[in-house]
């Protein structure tokens, strides 16, 4: 099947994916959009779509992968053009995406790409456009530099089926590649208690003008040797048990896990530890392990 524009399909929806997703690596577009077919004919679609000048590969130093791919601005037009962005895209330079912050960019996509590759088997919804990169929140009501913010590394939306009826799961996710100190990350994740009390002059929170309920925070904890990532996330679950700002807003929870677990055993397992509850093996919707270790 062929895209007004002529192009198949499947090439149109994996240039949407790089036009939201800003930057992905070939086994990510495989993992979205081709699991039924191989790594090499996710090349291959990618390999036409740069031969029209739609997408541009650069190899980036370090690290790998390296080799990451994203849009032009003909891409980006393109994808925007084809109705299935609700907002426009960011188009990054060669020097972007090969830049310092793409093991980030990579990492929160392989995160949302878990719960992507769950809701494929479970029959749930949560396709290539069901996550959100850098979305901002106003924590007060000053404008200009003014104008404090919460940018959350993304937001997704997860419907879930259970027994028939639809339920609609929304989360801030953060990535933390180990980069900050453990108390700068307890501080951030902790700023979530701040932009559940901000309101607008009328007392109203500012947050309810985008969602029905306070989204519950993610965090995936990533870039270091497990052993390092264990005592991290114990460390910052330490700190944020006894955090003032949160303490006061017990509405807002916070659930951690390690990369590694999220990749090998899915949101679904118990691989996540909340503060509020010491000893507990949760899986992302809050629910306990039984005795036996597995999601109640």
């Amino acid at each position: 099947m062929r895209a007004r524009d002529g192009l198949p399909q499947t090439a149109v929806e994996i240039l949407t994916s790089l036009a939201s997703h800003r930057t992905l690596t070939t086994a990510q577009v495989w993992a979205i959009h081709l699991p039924d077919r191989t790594v090499r004919r996710a090349r291959q679609v990618l390999g036409d779509l740069q031969s029209a000048g739609l997408v541009l590969r650069v190899r980036a130093p370090g690290a790998l992968p390296r080799g990451l791919w994203f849009v032009t601005e003909s891409g980006a037009r393109l994808a925007v053009e084809s109705g299935r962005l609700d907002r426009a895209p960011k188009v990054l330079s060669p020097e972007q995406a090969a830049g310092q912050l793409r093991l980030h960019t990579i990492a929160v996509n392989a995160a949302a790409i878990c719960f992507l590759e769950e809701a494929r088997h479970r029959g749930d919804d949560f396709g290539p456009l069901s996550w959100h990169h850098e979305v901002v929140h106003p924590l007060t009501r000053g404008r200009g530099r003014y104008r404090k913010v919460l940018r959350a590394d993304a937001v997704l939306t997860y419907l879930r089926l259970d027994d028939g009826e639809v339920f609609v799961e929304q989360r801030f996710v953060e990535v933390d590649r180990a980069t900050l100190s453990v108390d700068s990350l307890a501080a951030e994740l902790a700023s979530y208690a701040r932009l559940f009390r901000a309101s607008d002059d009328h007392g109203e929170p500012l947050w309810r003008a985008t969602y029905p309920a306070f989204p519950p925070v993610v965090c995936v904890l990533d870039g270091a040797p497990r052993a390092a990532l264990e005592r991290r996330r114990n460390a910052t679950i330490a700190l944020l048990a006894s955090d003032p700002e949160l303490v006061r807003t017990p509405e807002v929870s916070i659930h951690t896990c390690l990369a590694g677990d999220l990749a090998e055993q899915g949101p679904f397992a118990p691989i996540f530890r909340d503060p509020t509850r010491p000893g507990e093996s949760l899986n992302w919707l809050g629910t306990p392990a039984d005795p036996e270790g597995r999601s109640a």
